[in-house]
């Protein structure tokens, strides 16, 4: 398949998300771009693992910073036995699925899936590394395209001229929604709410925004009520960390509060992913909780005195009632039918 990251911008070209190349792992430092342009080196996929929980990356290049970090775990491994290798792999695979617990379900996709190609490479007598990066590619390829049709069912909500509001950083369907809207010669202006405490909205959406020269507008958080009573919003759409089969989304948090306020004043809300099949219900979310300092500092500067207390959970969850419909790749689904998709896709091949 012809490489899916044409026409992107910088963020989202492959070797600018994670890229594994002679015992080592690239990652472009999403914490301070773009003003820094920076990248991360991971020399073990230990120090990948910590680059994901460090939020280096977030949003889907944690998924693809997993596969390359296994191609690194094979390098790391090369002068094992053939047992001890696999026993390696395993171990990484681990390692780097848990580096952040609300998506370690579809990390395991991942890195366990590298696992069964290291496998097969070893047991064939080919070099497991160049496997598990390709392996990696392909993924990219794969999420890429889905998200691109994703992309085309979502943009028929936007008229022309239209305003979309995002939260945080959605990366591929961010990406492939801009592509789209170029493509049909469809002129969209974004509203991004800047996100904090990292600021991914701001720093993140927005840049892929400007570069590929739509008009963009940043937001605090805690505008968005008055951005909805004041302006003409068509809709609201982010991506999810999760997707419950019961309609609950868990996404980064501040989603919730955006998504009360666009059911007040009638702006839809829809959600873009894969439903995870091995989500059931709300109950099965597993919330991180952060290193609260980074509430209180911002760009490495404090800005609470001592003896301030803060909390940081890095998501919150959205229950169906609030959300429009999941955008995926085989078109709208209600938040209350979930079910349905996966009668049509007995297993995610997404990852």
């Amino acid at each position: 398949m012809e490489r899916q990251d044409y026409t992107m911008p910088t963020l989202l070209k492959y070797e600018n998300v994670a890229w594994y190349e002679d015992g080592s792992v690239r990652i472009l430092d999403r914490r301070i771009y773009p003003r820094e342009t920076s990248f991360v080196e991971c020399h073990t996929y230990q120090e990948v693992a910590q680059a994901i929980t460090d939020m280096v990356t977030q949003s889907a290049g944690p998924y693809t910073a997993a596969g390359m970090g296994m191609a690194l775990a094979s390098f790391q491994s090369r002068k094992l036995t053939f047992k001890d290798r696999i026993a390696y792999l395993e171990k990484a695979s681990e390692k780097i699925a848990t580096a952040r617990p609300t998506t370690a379900n579809r990390m395991r996709l991942i890195t366990e899936k590298c696992v069964v190609i290291g496998k097969k490479a070893l047991a064939e007598g080919n070099d497991p590394t160049e496997a598990i990066k390709q392996n990696a590619i392909d993924s990219l390829n794969r999420r890429y395209f889905k998200m691109n049709v994703v992309a085309k069912f979502l943009i028929d909500k936007i008229p022309d001229n239209g305003t979309v509001l995002t939260q945080c950083f959605g990366e591929t369907i961010i990406g492939m929604l801009l592509r789209e809207a170029i493509e049909q010669k469809k002129t969209i202006k974004f509203f991004c709410a800047e996100t904090r405490p990292y600021l991914q909205g701001a720093r993140l959406t927005a840049s892929c925004c400007a570069e590929m020269g739509f008009e963009t507008t940043v937001i605090s958080d805690n505008m968005v009520a008055y951005l909805l009573s004041s302006q003409q919003i068509d809709l609201f759409t982010s991506a999810a960390d999760t997707i419950a089969q019961d309609g609950h989304i868990a996404n980064k948090v501040g989603t919730y509060q955006i998504a009360l306020l666009a059911n007040h004043f009638g702006v839809p809300y829809f959600v873009t992913g894969i439903p995870d099949a091995d989500k059931k219900d709300k109950a099965s979310i597993k919330i991180e909780m952060r290193d609260p300092e980074q509430v209180m500092e911002l760009n490495g500067i404090k800005h609470t005195l001592e003896g301030v207390d803060a909390i940081y959970p890095s998501f919150d969850v959205t229950p169906p009632e609030l959300i429009g419909a999941i955008v995926t790749d085989q078109g709208f689904y209600s938040p209350y039918d979930l079910e349905s998709y996966f009668k049509k896709n007995k297993t995610n091949n997404f990852y």
